[in-house]
């Protein structure tokens, strides 16, 4: 337990992937990393794709809004309109804290600040 700074003995037993999944990368080389015990919550923004937006900013922009909140960040669907030809993006967005429970108010003033910026900074279609 010490070689890989396991805090607590009980986590040998346990049967979590966060805990697991770290030490099926890397082996005997891991250094345990703590992971949080709070429940996570998650949501979707949906836009229609631009060209002049790439992913790289619309993860700098959700990182620069998410409060140490945002655990992780991934693109869930693609959806072409099937008359328009236009294409739309789906990430969801995945909230959890280190050290308490977070609120739904939170999460939602969150994601709604970060919508708010997208429309307004780089003119973004955000769907509904």
């Amino acid at each position: 337990m010490k070689k890989f700074s396991i805090p607590d003995i009980r986590l040998m037993w346990s049967d979590d992937p966060r805990f697991i999944d770290q030490f099926k990368r890397n082996g005997f080389s891991t250094i345990f990393t703590p992971y949080s015990k709070f429940p996570k919550t998650w949501r979707d923004i949906s836009y229609w794709k631009c060209d002049s937006f790439n992913e790289n900013t619309f993860n700098d922009v959700i990182r620069s809004h998410g409060e140490d909140l945002i655990e992780n960040v991934f693109l869930q669907d693609v959806f072409e309109h099937p008359t328009t030809g236009k294409i739309s993006l789906c990430y969801r967005i995945t909230y959890r804290s280190m050290d308490r429970n977070i609120t739904d108010i939170e999460v939602n003033f969150i994601q709604n600040k970060i919508c708010q910026v997208l429309e307004n900074d780089y003119n973004l279609q955000i769907r509904s």
